[in-house]
């Protein structure tokens, strides 16, 4: 088992890193539509928040299948299985490259595979780390997958760019890493298995677990906590391009992606303090830090056209834009790692994948719920600064909610 978690650590950063590759050479595309005048500003906001929305109907739909697999049949199977459909799926979009319809099928079978493995890499760590490494743990595999976000998204970027006459080269490269990330899985040492799990009874259980989730004081709060991290980074990067393009005036892929590196690189510094800061179910200071991520994301609509804003430039990017957004990002990071922590620390072992995949239906309707907050208020002609405002202030909302997650730890029965 020794060998598993350096194993997992590697193939997740190659699944996430090409999950993001995808998406940023799909709407890479886009940029230089918009630049070249052939789809305007509108039209981008649309697009683009369609296919990053595809990406989350999967675990919606399929979240009780997923968080059955992993419950009945070792973990370590399905996150080879995860990669071999992202594998598909990057194929199919190689061979589609120039057809929206395809790129879309591709990337929602990515989208699969991403479902199936996303309960998988959370739920195995408790099988194989002592119960005292999980919050470090999941700093570590938060601040990998938000590495390989960021990286996933430059990289992806920077194929789109240099290879934006032939798309076709770029997802072949992505292809390439979902090889590695698949054969990374297959020499994991195997986990256990639970053959009394069945499948006739699993939508029904899942019903009720995700009913006893959200009923529970404590658990509820923390499932709705994860899910409005989400949301709010989701929201983020749909909006990191139009409001590159339009309100800092950058003009090609990997310069609008390297707004995330700021973002990303606090969101690590963040998880790393969060492990280091809170044991194992200490929330006391969550309500703090999302009041923090609510007041940054204010600031971040407030940047300008102006010489305070644009100057001077990191790479491209504004250095007072810079500081904004890794603030942001240390508040977010220190909002989730201690979350995901006393979710699986406090929900009961035995259904510890379920709990997983319900974390992971949760977080991805706040995902989905994105889209449409991102397209409802494209539709509705407010600006890329304007979606920041009414971003902070459905934090600011929300956190009348989380009030209760100071008390004390609980376990899920």
């Amino acid at each position: 088992m020794r060998r598993n978690y350096p194993l997992l650590l590697s193939g997740q950063f190659l699944g996430a890193f090409g999950d993001n590759a995808i998406l940023a050479i799909i709407v890479g595309q886009l940029t230089y539509l918009q630049l070249a005048g052939q789809i305007t500003p509108e039209q981008l906001r649309l697009s683009s928040s369609i296919y990053t929305g595809i990406l989350f109907i999967p675990y919606v739909l399929l979240a009780p299948v997923a968080g059955y697999l992993n419950d009945r049949y070792p973990k370590t199977a399905w996150l080879a299985g995860g990669n071999f459909l992202k594998l598909l799926g990057t194929c199919i979009c190689v061979a589609g490259s120039e057809n929206p319809v395809v790129l879309g099928l591709g990337y929602f079978i990515v989208g699969i595979g991403a479902c199936i493995y996303g309960p998988a890499k959370y739920g195995i760590l408790p099988e194989i780390l002592p119960r005292e490494s999980l919050v470090r743990a999941n700093g570590m595999v938060e601040l990998l997958t938000l590495l390989a976000i960021l990286s996933g998204a430059i990289g992806g970027a920077a194929l789109a760019d240099a290879f934006k006459e032939s798309p076709r080269i770029s997802f072949s490269v992505v292809a390439g890493l979902f090889v590695v990330a698949w054969l990374c899985a297959a020499a994991m040492v195997r986990t256990p298995s639970n053959p009394e799990t069945s499948w006739r009874q699993n939508v029904s259980s899942f019903s009720l677990h995700v009913r006893d989730l959200c009923t529970h004081p404590r658990l509820a709060r923390v499932l709705a906590g994860t899910a409005l991290f989400w949301w709010c980074g989701a929201t983020m990067k749909m909006n990191f391009q139009p409001w590159g393009l339009q309100v800092l005036g950058l003009t090609t892929n990997t310069s609008i992606a390297l707004l995330g590196l700021w973002l990303s690189l606090g969101v690590m510094a963040g998880s790393i303090l969060a492990g280091r800061l809170h044991a194992v179910g200490d929330l006391r200071w969550t309500t703090r830090y999302g009041l923090g991520l609510g007041v940054v994301l204010g600031c971040i609509g407030l940047v300008a056209p102006t010489d305070f804003w644009l100057t001077p430039a990191v790479r491209g990017v504004p250095l007072p834009v810079v500081g904004i957004l890794i603030v942001a990002g240390v508040a977010a990071g220190l909002f989730l790692i201690p979350l995901n922590a006393a979710l699986q620390a406090e929900s009961d072992p035995a259904k510890l994948g379920k709990t997983i995949a319900v974390q992971n239906l949760f977080d991805n309707l706040g995902m989905c719920a994105s889209f449409v907050f991102v397209f409802t208020l494209a539709k509705i002609d407010v600006s890329a600064s304007g979606v920041f405002f009414v971003l902070a202030c459905g934090v600011g909302a929300s956190l009348v909610y989380f009030r209760g997650l100071s008390g004390g730890r609980t376990t899920s029965s």
